[in-house]
């Protein structure tokens, strides 16, 4: 079969004329405000440089030229393409990480750029189309259910491979990216245990980074705070297995507050380490799961067991975790974000600059070409990850809430359109594009206004940059292809 298809549909019109108009509408409206805030970025008091041949606005209105023949080759594409080369796709892109890793020279501490000639590439960006069609592909099949340990590790097995490799270039931020893929795939039945066991990971690595040597009267806060957060944790996850058969022990719960109550009492008349109670509950409530486990022989029981020993286990690696593996910037950058640390002059300059220029944006900006922080290059990184500190002190609030309503009706219309799919690949292909989209932007503008720690990601359509603006085009005009093919 040709997978070059004539530009028309049997069903009626051509591929161009079935284009979600509010999506193409948002695209060019996200590209045109992009190139504008890089005129922003870039300019330096001199307008005939800002528009010289090897400037970075020109640059990007020629990777934007090139993005529109991308489009181009991909309206044209048979839709039956897509799902019958994603796993050709997928390997392609995982080899081209393997040998990225081998070939690419250090850059800033980064080993992901290919170099052709003065053309630079970053195949991680590319990685998250090929990585999202292969979970479409595998997930939609026939017989795929998210019942079984086969079907997970497939899932994870699709995600973990490429972030493995990304980490191994040291390109942590866009390996984080790829949590996003899980979100998108919890509307296909997803456990929901895996987010809530992520959103308790991240809770307690904040928890025991932010109260390590804290003390609370006589309490040392860390200790308290995991051993509680463990057990009620615990003993959700025992009700969510076993609901049909822990009725008894229900009624054996009012231990917990009785005990702690009874620790309170005793810490008014003398000092007394609360976390000695929490540790001794949760202690006994692991043995007691775990004598339930073997006198019925049941593995929901186990795997209780097995998920409170493993929280226990990963609270106690935090601060090795933190202190050994982490690099010293990331250690840094964490310790800013938590206020652990402040260094407004050293890992700290990037943000607090930033959030300057936002600040001195006011209402309606300074105006185009008139951003001070931005035009004596205070802020690194203006014009890729810190671009919208540029909108906000050019344009303003009103102009930076503007831009997060584009982007905002942009992932709803995805989401929209993806329910709406009669084919459950397009469908699954859309979900996990509009989660791409959610959490890139969520992270970026977080990180530059000092709310997350910085983690080097572009703003879809807006950051300069070849690589960004062809993956994030190619990505969404795949799915705009998938939806003007619906039946």
């Amino acid at each position: 079969m040709d997978r070059l298809s004539k530009p028309h549909l049997t069903s009626g019109g051509t591929i161009f004329s079935r284009i979600d108009r509010w999506l193409a509408a948002c695209y060019f409206a996200l590209i045109i405000i992009g190139w504008v805030a890089i005129c922003g970025a870039s300019y330096s008091f001199d307008i005939a440089a800002l528009f010289s041949l090897d400037s970075r606005p020109i640059m990007q209105l020629i990777w934007w030229g090139m993005s529109l023949l991308l489009i181009l080759f991909i309206l044209l594409l048979d839709k039956d393409f897509f799902p019958t080369f994603a796993p050709i796709l997928y390997i392609a892109f995982i080899l081209l990480l393997l040998v990225t890793l081998f070939v690419a020279r250090d850059i800033k501490g980064s080993r992901s750029w290919l170099e052709i000639g003065s053309l630079r590439l970053q195949p991680a960006e590319f990685a998250k189309v090929a990585t999202a069609l292969m979970l479409a592909y595998v997930v939609s099949r026939y017989n795929f259910h998210f019942h079984s340990f086969r079907s997970y590790a497939e899932v994870f097995g699709i995600v973990l491979l490429p972030v493995v490799l990304i980490i191994l270039q040291k390109e942590t931020g866009s390996a984080l990216v790829y949590a996003a893929f899980f979100i998108a795939l919890y509307r296909e039945g997803f456990s929901g245990y895996f987010l809530s066991i992520a959103s308790l990971m991240i809770f307690l690595f904040v928890a025991v980074l932010t109260l390590n040597g804290v003390q609370w009267g006589a309490t040392r806060a860390d200790l308290w705070l995991v051993a509680t957060t463990t057990l009620l944790a615990a003993i959700r996850m025992l009700f969510l297995l076993q609901r049909r058969y822990v009725k008894d022990f229900a009624r054996s719960l009012y231990v917990i507050p009785a005990a702690y109550l009874l620790t309170i009492i005793i810490s008014l008349f003398i000092p007394f380490d609360w976390s000695y109670t929490a540790i001794f509950l949760l202690t006994v409530f692991i043995i007691y799961v775990l004598f339930l486990a073997i006198r019925y022989a049941s593995q929901r029981y186990l795997w209780t067991v097995l998920f409170s020993v493993g929280v226990i286990l990963y609270s106690l690696s935090v601060n090795q975790v933190y202190n050994h593996v982490l690099q010293p910037h990331q250690q840094q950058r964490i310790a800013v974000s938590l206020g652990l640390k402040q260094d407004i002059r050293g890992v700290g300059y990037n943000v607090n600059q930033a959030k300057i220029a936002i600040g001195s944006g006011g209402w309606t900006g300074k105006g185009f070409l008139k951003g001070t922080q931005t035009k004596l290059n205070y802020v690194p990184e203006q014009d890729t990850d810190f671009i919208f500190c540029t909108i906000g002190e050019e344009w303003g609030f009103i102009g930076a809430s503007l831009l997060l309503l584009v982007y905002f009706v942009l992932i709803l219309r995805l989401i929209y359109l993806a329910d709406r799919q009669s084919s459950a690949f397009a469908r699954i292909y859309g979900y996990c594009v509009a989660a791409v989209f959610l959490f890139h932007v969520a992270i970026n503008v977080g990180m530059v206004i000092g709310i997350i720690p910085v983690i080097g990601i572009p703003l879809p359509f807006i950051s300069y940059g070849g690589s960004s603006l062809w993956a994030f085009t190619i990505m969404l005009f795949i799915f705009i292809r998938l939806d003007a093919a619906k039946e």
